[in-house]
């Protein structure tokens, strides 16, 4: 979003789903006078960082159209993961 301030129309355009805009215009509609600010807030950074990440998941999905690298700093988790992957098979995962 542009650097204009979040309103209820904004932030329910924001949160990408019917359900969760729906979710949202519930609890802004329910909450006491004395608890709108932090629902406000509450929703307004859910709505930041879902704008956040569909503009990283485009940006990754363009370099990969490109041939490039994606964006950002990447873990390596592979031995992580095949460590835990080796000790479910011989202990079983419970």
């Amino acid at each position: 979003m542009s650097d204009q301030p979040w309103t209820i129309a904004s932030i329910r355009d924001a949160l990408g789903t019917p359900a969760l805009a729906q979710r949202f215009l519930s609890e802004i509609n329910r909450a006491p006078a004395h608890e709108l600010l932090p629902v406000f807030a509450k929703w307004e950074r859910i709505a930041k960082d879902t704008v956040a990440t569909i503009e990283r998941g485009r940006a990754i999905a363009a370099a990969e159209v490109r041939g490039d690298e994606p964006p950002g700093e990447w873990v390596d988790a592979t031995d992580r993961v095949l460590a835990d992957a080796e000790r479910i098979r011989t202990r079983g995962a419970a």
